[in-house]
């Protein structure tokens, strides 16, 4: 069985984040989805529109996720490969070499993303029309 391991905040999950599941789960057989706890993302100085066990139920009804495990730092991703025995870390490319040391324990893969949509995109969004008093 060939595991796939990826990282992320997930929030406002849109079709991106769908495509990126998909393509990293092609990869293998099994898929493991390190989801960025709140406490984390505030490390990070990100801030979710979803709380992490929202986020983590929206994962887990994803039919390329196999599991959801949380990412509480950025070290954790070594101890993390070995322990899930994962053969394949997929990251999107605009993190093109910032996890080529992680080649050491297993194949790193940087998947193109898809083009015209962000979470950041959909937040300013929904946010511009709530200010404009749409729904």
């Amino acid at each position: 069985m060939k595991r796939i391991i990826t990282y992320g905040t997930y929030d406002v999950l849109h079709y991106g984040h769908v495509n990126l599941l998909k393509r990293a789960h092609a990869l293998g057989d099994y898929l493991i989805v390190g989801l960025s706890t709140d406490e984390f993302n505030k490390i990070k100085n990100k801030e979710s529109y979803y709380t992490y066990e929202q986020r983590k139920m929206i994962l887990e009804a994803c039919r390329y996720v196999d599991l959801v495990i949380p990412e509480n730092s950025w070290e954790q991703k070594i101890e993390d490969i070995k322990q899930y025995k994962a053969d394949i870390f997929v990251m999107g490319d605009d993190w093109v070499g910032k996890f080529d040391f992680l080649k050491a324990y297993c194949e790193v893969i940087y998947l193109p993303r898809t083009q015209n949509v962000s979470s950041t995109k959909t937040k300013e969004y929904l946010k511009s029309n709530k200010q404009k008093g749409k729904k």
